[in-house]
């Protein structure tokens, strides 16, 4: 993580030069593979009006609403789009308790197995557990999480107090049966020691601070 300044910084000297600009998008977007560091960034709230409901949300909680939503832009590009359901009654002070649905829209390509590794990183931030647990939760991850494209979706349903069910593009690629992994994971973006607290503030429906 400290060492991503410096990558930037470099990544935008190689921009001088048409390669070395194509080199340092590539560099930029595998920086930003989920939500990381505090950074320059930007976050696009959703309008008010409820869209669409996505058929595996329907399908996964009971009368689904989105909470919030926002695209995560890191330093200008487009990473991916967050969409946060929610059931009636839904209440972010007891989300351990309650069922709902984040999905991520994204913009960009990405290795399933990067996702998957940051992914144990930023979880690293927001709890301890063991060398075994990161091995056996890094597998569960890679299976769960497959090469994306843009305009791959890929949906995490948090079951309380069970674990996490995973779909990519509409299709079941796993089920994590630990309550554990499901709060550190979910965490990511919803705990209140999340990096990027205004992403956390969007997907909660909550007001956004200006970022200028």
């Amino acid at each position: 993580m400290g060492v991503l300044p410096g990558l930037l910084r470099s990544s935008l000297r190689r921009g001088e030069h048409r390669r070395g600009a194509v080199h340092a998008t590539k560099n930029i977007a595998a920086c930003a593979l989920l939500v990381w560091v505090p950074a320059i960034f930007c976050l696009q709230s959703a309008a008010q009006a409820q869209p669409a409901v996505p058929a595996p949300v329907a399908s996964e909680l009971a009368q689904p609403r989105l909470a919030g939503a926002s695209r995560f832009t890191f330093w200008g590009f487009d990473v991916y789009q967050a969409s946060l359901w929610v059931e009636p009654g839904f209440d972010s002070a007891t989300l351990a308790r309650q069922r709902y649905a984040l999905e991520l829209r994204y913009l960009r390509g990405f290795k399933g197995r990067d996702i998957a590794q940051r992914s144990i990183d930023e979880m690293r931030r927001l709890g301890r557990f063991s060398e075994a647990q990161a091995q056996a939760w890094l597998q569960a991850m890679t299976q769960a999480f497959p090469d994306v494209a843009p305009g791959d979706r890929l949906l995490g349903i948090y079951l309380p107090g069970q674990g996490a069910r995973f779909l990519a593009n509409g299709r079941l690629t796993a089920e994590v049966m630990d309550a554990e992994f499901a709060q550190l994971f979910f965490g990511i973006w919803l705990s209140d020691k999340t990096s990027e607290p205004r992403l956390r503030q969007a997907l909660l429906g909550q007001t956004v601070a200006s970022s200028n």
